[in-house]
């Protein structure tokens, strides 16, 4: 007779567990899984989407939001940066070489 055996499953959300570990480990167990009730609970404090499941309570949208576009997606901080750089797909210093070659 051949009897089925079932294989252990493991968690839905493996990366979440993982992160929450990590969350408890850090700040203690009370205070995550008080957030993550509390989040289950309709409370915005905690909201996770994984595998196609979610858990918790999603933020409300921005409404005080500010868009970026590709401009700005891959600016980069520059030392004295005065801005001159944006819209211009050159860092602060090619502007600078530039309007010394062109003399600005």
């Amino acid at each position: 007779m051949d009897t089925r055996v079932r294989k252990p499953v493991g968690h839905p959300m493996p990366e979440l567990a993982a992160f929450i570990a990590g969350l408890k480990a850090a700040f203690g167990d009370a205070t995550i899984d008080e957030a993550v009730q509390l989040g289950k609970a309709g409370e915005p404090t905690f909201f996770a989407r994984e595998n196609g499941r979610s858990v918790g309570t999603a933020s409300p949208p921005s409404q005080n939001a500010w868009p970026v576009d590709n401009r700005l997606h891959d600016r980069h901080y520059c030392a004295g940066c005065n801005g001159a750089c944006i819209g211009q797909d050159v860092r602060c210093s090619q502007v600078t070489e530039f309007a010394l070659k062109v003399g600005s």
